[in-house]
């Protein structure tokens, strides 16, 4: 690892995460943002939806890329950069993977959730040597970009929840300066694109037309405790009066 050169788009970027993250905090969110981006262009944005959809895997990077997907139409987005202002967790960086994205620009660094300082996801070249249909190469990582901001942004928005997360070390960045995580991307040159080649052969396989996928209705239904039928005078062995 090194310390990496962080370009102004990074740093416009990572600007828009931290203005995203302040609008989450005034929404009853925490201040988690992240966005997707192809060059300087913005794909998609997204802040943390887990208490306004009653979801936990709403995640701001986990919507962040869906709607990328979406609005290019693809799943492959090895051309995107995507920007956060946590580093991802362990659910997020499986689909960072999948759809092939190749760089991770972060703020403050995951020691005990993160994809990339934890469970080693985000460097798993393994995956992409034994899956290449399936998952992308090593993306580049930086992280530490924009620490004080986005440090500020969670204090203002619960100055408690923030001083037990420092407390217990879930977070932490490097103050003194920005870019202070870097991994290289450890991508290779294939000759083939077996991702292509798979979905292709997916694809062209004999499947019935003209009909679409009906799933049938679900016709029981779950009693509440009020809705059960209670059982008056049972005796062991069957039989109540």
């Amino acid at each position: 690892m090194d310390r990496p050169i962080v370009s102004d788009i990074d740093l416009k970027m990572m600007e828009r995460c931290v203005e995203l993250a302040r609008t989450a905090g005034r929404h009853g969110e925490f201040p988690f943002a992240s966005l997707v981006c192809n060059g300087e262009g913005i794909v998609s944005e997204a802040l943390n939806r887990v208490d306004r959809d009653a979801d936990v895997t709403r995640h701001a990077e986990l919507v962040a890329v869906s709607e990328a997907q979406r609005v290019l139409g693809r799943n492959d987005l090895s051309d995107c950069t995507i920007y956060s202002t946590v580093e991802p967790c362990a659910m997020c960086s499986f689909p960072i993977r999948e759809t092939r994205i190749s760089r991770v620009v972060f703020a403050l660094r995951s020691p005990l959730m993160g994809g990339f300082s934890k469970f080693g996801i985000l460097q798993d070249a393994r995956m992409s040597d034994v899956m290449p249909e399936f998952f992308g190469d090593p993306p580049e990582i930086v992280g530490g970009v924009l620490v004080r901001e986005v440090e500020k942004a969670w204090r203002n928005c619960n100055p408690l929840v923030w001083a037990v997360i420092r407390y217990r070390g879930c977070f932490n960045g490097n103050p003194a300066g920005d870019a202070c995580v870097h991994q290289h991307s450890s991508g290779r040159a294939r000759r083939f694109n077996w991702r292509q080649i798979a979905h292709r052969i997916i694809s062209k396989a004999p499947r019935r037309r003209g009909s679409s996928v009906e799933v049938p209705a679900f016709e029981g239904r779950p009693n509440s405790q009020a809705e059960q039928p209670s059982v008056v005078n049972a005796r062991p062995g069957g039989g109540g009066d």
